[in-house]
């Protein structure tokens, strides 16, 4: 199988028609082997418009939604991200290629540690272990937040974690019908949201789950 070729395709056929039209999104996507970041069984599927398993209870992200999420983001050379569920460590590298910096928070550590294996070329990534799906306590403030599992509703220690004019990128709602948002903050008080696409994504381990009170 021509890789090189699929690349190409999935850039061409998934990602350009879906509105993906930012040529440092395009050429990042170019560049990257995303079949370094599946599990080798996976490897003739690495291109194709699926979410492939990471494992019994993790996927990574379809291609064409990664990217939109990622145009959406507009993350510049200049600013710190913060990335919520490493997973493969697909886009975590994406990320690398566009940011100053990127923390990426892993609740699973046998995956992280897949991840940071996978990621040794990069030299602008901090690698965290922990349960962030309530939130991320770092006393940091980033310019750029991306969950890469749904969640029921924004916490608002994710809110509050962007600096100002920062974005956040998140999947909410329950399936069949979640919804894409981008959360900007506007100022210290204030955020503006934005409806992005309809999708259906795996839940962040643990998300929303204090929500859930038993009477």
């Amino acid at each position: 199988m021509n890789l090189e070729q699929a690349r190409y395709f999935m850039v061409e056929q998934q990602i350009r028609p879906w509105d993906v039209l930012d040529p440092k999104i395009l050429d990042i996507l170019m560049k990257t082997p995303r079949h370094n970041f599946v599990d080798k069984e996976y490897t003739s599927l690495a291109y194709s418009d699926i979410e492939l398993p990471i494992s019994d209870s993790n996927k990574m992200l379809a291609p064409k939604v990664a990217a939109k999420m990622l145009q959406a983001l507009a993350i510049q050379d200049n600013e710190k991200t913060l990335e919520i569920g490493t997973g493969s460590g697909y886009v975590t590298a994406l990320i690398a290629q566009l940011a100053k910096e990127v923390t990426t928070v892993e609740i699973a550590p046998e995956i992280q540690q897949q991840a940071i294996q996978r990621l040794t070329d990069y030299n602008n990534i901090n690698f965290k272990t922990g349960d962030a799906s309530q939130g991320w306590d770092d006393n940091q403030y980033y310019d750029a937040i991306l969950l890469t599992g749904s969640i029921q509703d924004v916490p608002e220690t994710y809110k509050e974690k962007l600096s100002l004019g920062g974005r956040l990128a998140v999947v909410t709602g329950d399936a069949p019908a979640m919804t894409a948002k981008l959360i900007t903050r506007v100022s210290d008080t204030e955020w503006s949201e934005e409806t992005l696409f309809e999708t259906v994504l795996e839940r962040l381990v643990n998300a929303n789950e204090n929500s859930n009170f038993e009477f």
